[in-house]
């Protein structure tokens, strides 16, 4: 006599999204079990995902501690179009770091995608993350028009975020684009003092900070006073230290949202997300050292040229800019730079050193 069972057993996804299978158990002499899957996800994206390598596990030092507040919080954005980039960052800060079990990550996507998560979870299997799906409809209607596309995707602007996106018990978090490696031990940076500020981060107070806002915002006699009191300075959103709780209390979304309002309305910058966060914070962050920003390797935001080193010691080198090393690298018409980003990549097909 066969005998059959029907389970219905909704099943929570690294997506937040709840999987309803129908499990149909038949007994006989032999079990057999069918799943049938009754709800089906839609993949929001046409672009088929590179496959890379399995990352080798990386262990932590004898004097690492194991506690929840050993924990560096590392978030970055997940992208098809930039996956090949985070699997390079990501492993560049295991290989680097003193403790790689202690790094946790946490990847802002912009849509539930399964194959990103089998991806990671395939090149990593040891990785401690989580992902956490970004409404675009948040800036879908704050968005204005910058000088590169790329600068204009909602995700690029998920970073303003994070305090409203994370856990309650993250209380700083490291902030980084895909598009870099790490080639020094990340908990310095985690470490960094940063004496009651908000946010951290290498500051480059020899750069021209005016060309950052056009004419309209210069010649505004209110809005030129912006910075009064303040020595502003450019710095990078792209590697950033920052105190959650701080950010939270001090509503600093909020802040950065507010300029971004005003921008559709008055034009006063070029560039994406960044000018909002300099018109919020720049003069008021803790300096970092710069060799945690070797940036501008992917050249201009135009062309993409290649462009040199700067002099100094390197600990984190970043390719932002038009010029991706990937591509570049791909292209078999890469710059000098773009050899010291392909130890760490881990695309099966890769080739990491070009034909004469």
């Amino acid at each position: 006599m066969a005998l059959w069972r029907t389970l219905s057993i909704p099943i929570a996804s690294p997506h937040g999204l709840i999987l309803s299978f129908l499990l149909l158990l038949h007994s006989t002499v032999t079990t057999t079990v069918a799943i049938r899957v009754r709800t089906i996800i839609h993949d929001p994206s046409p672009v088929k995902l590179p496959v890379f390598r399995e990352a080798p596990a990386f262990r932590n030092g004898d004097s690492c501690g194991s506690n929840k507040d050993d924990r560096i919080h590392i978030a970055m954005t997940l992208d098809e179009n930039y996956l090949r980039g985070t699997m390079a960052a990501v492993l560049s800060m295991l290989q680097h770091s003193t403790c790689p079990e202690n790094l946790s990550f946490h990847f802002l996507c912009a849509h539930s995608d399964v194959k990103l998560v089998s991806s990671i979870e395939s090149t990593f299997p040891y990785l401690n993350f989580k992902i956490y799906r970004f409404d675009s409809n948040r800036v879908r209607g704050k968005i204005s028009k910058s000088i590169r596309q790329a600068l204009d995707q909602p995700l690029n602007y998920a970073r303003i975020y994070l305090a409203d996106i994370l856990p309650a018990d993250v209380k700083r978090v490291l902030y980084l684009d895909s598009d870099l490696v790490v080639v020094d031990d990340i908990g310095k940076l985690w470490d960094v003092d940063m004496e009651d500020k908000v946010l951290a981060a290498p500051e480059y107070c020899h750069a021209n900070f005016t060309v950052y806002f056009n004419d309209a915002f210069w010649s505004d006699p209110v809005l030129s006073n912006t910075f009064q009191g303040r020595n502003p300075c450019y710095f990078n959103t792209g590697v950033m230290v920052v105190d959650v709780d701080k950010w939270r209390k001090g509503g600093y979304t909020k802040k950065v949202e507010q300029w971004m309002a005003f921008h559709k309305k008055k034009r006063i910058y070029h560039l994406g997300s960044l000018p909002p966060f300099l018109l919020v914070l720049a003069g008021n962050i803790k300096p970092v050292d710069h060799r945690w920003n070797q940036h501008g390797l992917g050249g201009d935001n135009f062309e993409g040229k290649c462009r040199n080193l700067h002099p100094g010691p390197i600990s984190l080198l970043h390719w932002s800019g038009k010029g991706k090393p990937w591509l570049r690298l791909d292209s078999r018409k890469p710059c000098v730079v773009d050899h010291l980003w392909a130890p760490y990549d881990l695309y099966r097909s890769s080739r990491h050193f070009l034909e004469e």
